[in-house]
């Protein structure tokens, strides 16, 4: 998915890719390979998949919540990768793991990217990794395993920081629609400003906006100029709370690609 080209993206009209992000582990601990045919069948684009960390602090209630129980369901980065090994050849569409830097190195970083490699995982976000820690240490592990990278950017990110930051991404380039917690309810979604000034940019990759999208109308306020919406804590929700989360799971999907 490395694209270098100077023309961004958006100015051509693309269908707008819907990103859905849920927590490994949750509502049961064997439920991650239902999960990942569900959001690949529903029509979403590509998925992220939470590594459950004990203390995710760029996480809102929600997505807490969600940690908490797949850690207490039993859930780890060995427990993810086999059941991603499992399903492998059934995933047509990109699987990022997203998470937090500590596990990853006491996993060993090295050893982690080989697994995702042997596991079809296409690239990873891990929010709390430095942009100089990440060129100095482990871009060329990554691009060993062939692994696309992808960092974040928020509204108070300096033009000339979101060029630095998009030059060391691959994959995509994840801007977070305001500066608070996942999940928040009055994040502040269509900041025209915001999303204007990263399509003026000269950017080597898409850029997908997250944080706050719950329904079609979200998504497609927010994608008038990114290329995408990444949706975690609506879709979280419905794997939390409802019974019948597996139609309401579909229903989701399907009511934001429809």
């Amino acid at each position: 998915m490395n694209q270098h080209n100077t023309q961004h993206p958006s100015s051509i009209t693309q269908p707008k890719l819907l990103n859905i992000y849920f927590t490994a582990g949750i509502p049961q601990l064997e439920d991650t390979a239902e999960i990942i045919r569900i959001i690949q069948d529903s029509g979403a684009d590509m998925m992220e998949i939470g590594m459950p960390y004990s203390d995710p602090v760029a996480d809102g209630p929600v997505i807490q919540k969600a940690h908490e129980l797949a850690l207490k369901n039993g859930m780890t980065i060995e427990k993810l990768f086999s059941q991603l090994k499992s399903i492998k050849t059934e995933i047509r569409i990109p699987v990022i793991l997203m998470g937090y830097i500590n596990p990853v190195l006491s996993f060993g970083f090295e050893n982690f990217c080989r697994e995702c490699a042997a596991s079809g995982v296409s690239g990873l976000i891990i929010p709390d990794l430095p942009p100089i820690e990440f060129e100095k240490n482990y871009q060329k592990i990554l691009e060993k395993y062939n692994l696309n990278f992808t960092f974040l950017i928020t509204p108070e990110t300096s033009d000339e920081r979101i060029l630095y930051l998009d030059s060391l991404s691959s994959g995509f380039l994840y801007a977070v629609s305001s500066s608070s917690t996942t999940g928040k309810e009055n994040a502040v979604l269509k900041n025209e400003e915001y999303l204007s000034r990263i399509d003026a940019l000269p950017l080597q990759n898409p850029f997908m906006i997250g944080f706050g999208i719950k329904s079609k109308e979200d998504f497609e306020n927010v994608t008038e100029k990114a290329d995408g919406g990444i949706i975690g804590t609506a879709f979280v929700n419905i794997l939390l709370q409802n019974r019948d989360w597996r139609k309401d799971a579909i229903d989701f999907v399907h009511s934001i690609k429809g």
